[in-house]
């Protein structure tokens, strides 16, 4: 069993800049108005739009983003992602044609889409640039080493729904301690646990509800519980079949993981060293948390 610390990671580098939404999705690609003088993007020609190129670049991009989806890569889709891009420019150039690009609303939001881009590019940029090394990961694994403390458990239950059910099974085990398995098949309620012969693996009690946590540290080996534990799910009979110190998981093992982390840690850095040294003025709140209790302009 890994331990939660080695489990528990950063949220991706993206959420980390909480940037908006800036890829394209194939039913509904946005983009900005285009001009007559922008570039043509890069990438081999699938389609032209009065003389403009849709790439294959710019297709492939879609075409990965929805097999993050589940979206299967097909000639079929790829036709739409291509129908989808032609309808966008035809619209967006009829838009540049009754100027709505040089509306103020229109310009802030190409200048946030612009932003978000060139922020994520910053991202990837920075990621693939500093990779961390197998020194700092071994340094990060033993830090995390010497905080996995305590004990993990690996236990049996029946868990029935009234209180005389739990207390007539306890009688039976009295007589027969090893009819635990053949009883928990037979009366459990639990789906996960049942067939198993209500055995639960090794866990963390930490994992589970509290009242159950408890009578299981409370269990010696081999024993069972003389009195029946309730907890939300109903009632439980449990024996305790044995107990370890937990233990950190190999290196190589949590290595991948690790390496995201650090990664993450040390591009927070990077961005925080860069908020630091940026000039940022906070002159109110928008939109419905301005109209309330008045609060000093924050300046840093």
């Amino acid at each position: 069993m890994i331990p939660t610390s080695f489990r528990t990671l950063p949220a991706v580098a993206a959420a980390l800049l909480a940037l908006g939404a800036c890829t394209q999705k194939v039913d509904a690609p946005p983009a900005a108005p285009v001009t007559n003088e922008a570039a043509a993007p890069a990438g081999a020609t699938v389609a032209t739009v009065n003389g403009r190129p849709i790439t294959a670049t710019r297709v492939d991009a879609i075409v990965r983003q929805g097999a993050s989806s589940g979206r299967p890569d097909t000639p079929e889709s790829r036709m739409s992602i291509v129908d989808g891009l032609a309808t966008q420019m035809v619209v967006a150039e009829e838009a540049v044609r009754k100027g709505l690009d040089k509306a103020p609303e229109v310009v802030e939001q190409i200048e946030g889409i612009r932003q978000s881009v060139l922020a994520n590019a910053y991202v990837q940029d920075f990621i693939k640039n500093n990779p961390v090394g197998d020194e700092a990961l071994k340094a990060e694994y033993e830090r995390i080493k010497a905080t996995v403390t305590g004990t993990e458990y690996k236990a049996r239950h029946i868990l029935v729904q009234k209180e005389a059910e739990a207390r007539d099974i306890i009688g039976k085990l009295r007589k027969d301690p090893g009819s635990f398995g053949k009883l928990a098949m037979e009366k459990s309620i639990d789906p996960g646990s049942k067939a198993r012969g209500g055995d639960l693996g090794w866990f963390d009690t930490s994992l589970m509800v509290p009242e159950f946590g408890a009578a299981v540290s409370k269990l010696e080996k081999g024993k069972f519980s003389q009195e029946p534990v309730k907890t939300q799910f109903g009632y439980h009979v449990i024996v305790l079949d044995d107990s370890r110190p937990i233990e950190a998981p190999p290196f190589e093992e949590v290595k991948p993981n690790l390496a995201q982390q650090v990664q993450q840690q040390n591009l927070k850095k990077q961005v925080d060293d860069l908020k630091a040294k940026a000039k940022i003025e906070i002159v109110g709140a928008s939109g419905a948390a301005a109209s309330g209790a008045g609060a000093a302009p924050a300046t840093k």
